[in-house]
Order: structure tokens, then C-alpha cells, then sequence
């Protein structure tokens, strides 16, 4: 599984938008990996919705903050990405958070895909025919009947 992602803040009172992308491998696809999600991964401000926030408000304020989750992409389509409105921040390199929760993502990710790949393949082909003592109870009567057959009976 492959993770990238970038953070952009524009100058001002401008949150920052963290974009990512997830992509699982081949080889991860073709164990069929379930999705792994990490429920509060990522701290959401309120009114996520809005792209800025003044001093005194908000996250910049007193308000409590939500949650994002993260979660790999189905072993069906392999492939994931998001665009996330961070809350303010007063540093504006301090980021470690994100890190840890991609980190955290991988980590979780690679306990399910660790199972998966444990649950060795199996092909198995049996048959099963008349046993011995069938054949000889019925022996007599199949040999008389080609017999006949043969010579046109």
C-alpha cells in the first residue's frame, strides 16, 4: 500500500486542505485485504465546511473539534483519495499529527493483510468409484450382458 499526501495552506486565515491518495498493490488486491478503517484519525474543525477561520473563532476560539476517519480502499478498486479541511494551526509546519495517522493507518493495515496472506491457498481433487466388493456382486451379471451385446444380443 502506497500513501501519499500534501498539505496546502494559503497565506491569511486559511485552513489547511490535506489531499491523499491510497494504493493498494497488486498483490494486496489479490488477497482480497477487507477495507481497514481508523475512526478518529484526524481532528476535524467545526464548520469543516468553510475554508477559513478568524481569530477568536472556531477552532481559533473555544470549540471542540470532531473527527475524521480514515480507511483503506476496497481490495476492488485499489485505489482512494481525499481532500480534508484541517483545523487552523498557529505553527504552520506542525503537522506530526497527520503523519501519525497515516502511520497508524498503515500499521492496522498491515495486521489485516499479514492474516490474509496466512490463509495459504488449498486445491484439492479427489474421486471416489465402486468399491471391490461391488464389483465382484456384479461382475457376472456386466460380463454376460457384453458378452451378449457382442454377438448381437
Amino acid at each position: 500500500m502506497q500513501i501519499k499526501w500534501e498539505i496546502i495552506k494559503k497565506r491569511g486565515n486559511h485552513r489547511p486542505v490535506l489531499k491523499y491518495e491510497i494504493e493498494l498493490e497488486q498483490f494486496e488486491k489479490d488477497l482480497a485485504v477487507p477495507q481497514v478503517v481508523v475512526e478518529e484519525a484526524i481532528a476535524r474543525p467545526p464548520s469543516s465546511w468553510r475554508s477559513y477561520c478568524y481569530p477568536g473563532q472556531e477552532e481559533r476560539g473555544d470549540a471542540a473539534m470532531e473527527w475524521y476517519r480514515l480507511m483503506t480502499p476496497s481490495h476492488k478498486d485499489g485505489k482512494g483519495t481525499g481532500s480534508l479541511v484541517l483545523p487552523w494551526r498557529t505553527l504552520p509546519n506542525d503537522f506530526d499529527d497527520i503523519t501519525a495517522a497515516f502511520e497508524r493507518l498503515r500499521r492496522d493495515f498491515e495486521l489485516v493483510l499479514k492474516k490474509a496472506y496466512d490463509s495459504a491457498p488449498v486445491e484439492i481433487a479427489e474421486q471416489v468409484g465402486l468399491t471391490e466388493a461391488t464389483r465382484k456382486y456384479m461382475v457376472c451379471g456386466v460380463a454376460k450382458a457384453r458378452i451378449l451385446s457382442a454377438v448381437g444380443f
